[in-house]
């Protein structure tokens, strides 16, 4: 096995799983926007995806969920849908490509590498859709928060949100799928056919007439 492409599956594999946290952070956090006003400068606002905070300087955090699905913005709702849709591919993606890599013993007798090259690029294709995923939610609510922040429509002395932890966490999270897919579906590419070692066994009659037979000689 060649040793460029054994760390080429880890290393897939290692981003691969560290998307996947920043994915689920991304998803929990409720940091997807902030605001702060200068009438209440002791408190500031946090919008996630599954409710709204208010933090105070003391450091209390009251945090609201949202009473239904339905009644969310729509970037909110289709943010919280892909970002659900995201974390549940990439953990697919981590599955298939951890029995998949060399260093994994997931071979059994008449397997050949054909197979582990088949759930390696199954787990490269999904970490892409993963990415794809990911990005698409978060790019989307910052872009609305940029359009928003500068409308001119609205007065100036009305508080803007701006971007939050969350934002950044998810373009992490994406760039990192897409990173960790570019590596594993590279590890199946350069991958050569070869074939599974298969675990010789020994028969046991053939050890008992070895033995017998042994045995008949020394009593001679």
């Amino acid at each position: 096995m060649d040793p460029g492409v054994c760390a080429l599956e880890l290393l897939g594999v290692f981003f691969s799983l560290v998307a996947c946290l920043c994915s689920l952070l991304t998803t929990t956090s409720p940091q997807w926007l902030t605001l702060s006003t200068e009438l209440l400068p002791s408190e500031s606002f946090e919008l996630g995806l599954w409710g709204t905070c208010v933090v105070q300087d003391i450091g209390i955090t009251e945090c609201r969920p949202y009473d239904s699905l339905l009644g969310l913005p729509p970037d909110i709702r289709l943010a919280r849908i892909l970002m659900c849709t995201t974390v549940a591919a990439g953990l697919i993606g981590l599955f298939f490509a951890v029995p998949g890599i060399y260093l994994v013993n997931s071979c059994r007798r008449t397997e050949t590498f054909k197979a582990k090259r088949t759930l390696k690029m199954l787990g490269g294709i999904m970490c892409f859709v993963a990415g794809v995923l990911g990005l698409v939610p978060v790019s989307n609510v910052a872009h609305l928060t940029v359009l928003r922040f500068f409308d001119e429509s609205v007065p100036s002395v009305v508080p803007r949100w701006e971007f939050g932890d969350a934002l950044f966490f998810g373009w992490t999270a994406g760039c990192l799928h897409l990173v960790a897919g570019f590596l594993l579906v590279t590890s199946c590419l350069c991958l050569r056919e070869e074939t599974c070692p298969l675990h010789q066994t020994i028969p046991l009659n053939g050890a008992r007439t070895r033995n017998s037979e042994h045995g008949r000689t020394e009593y001679v």
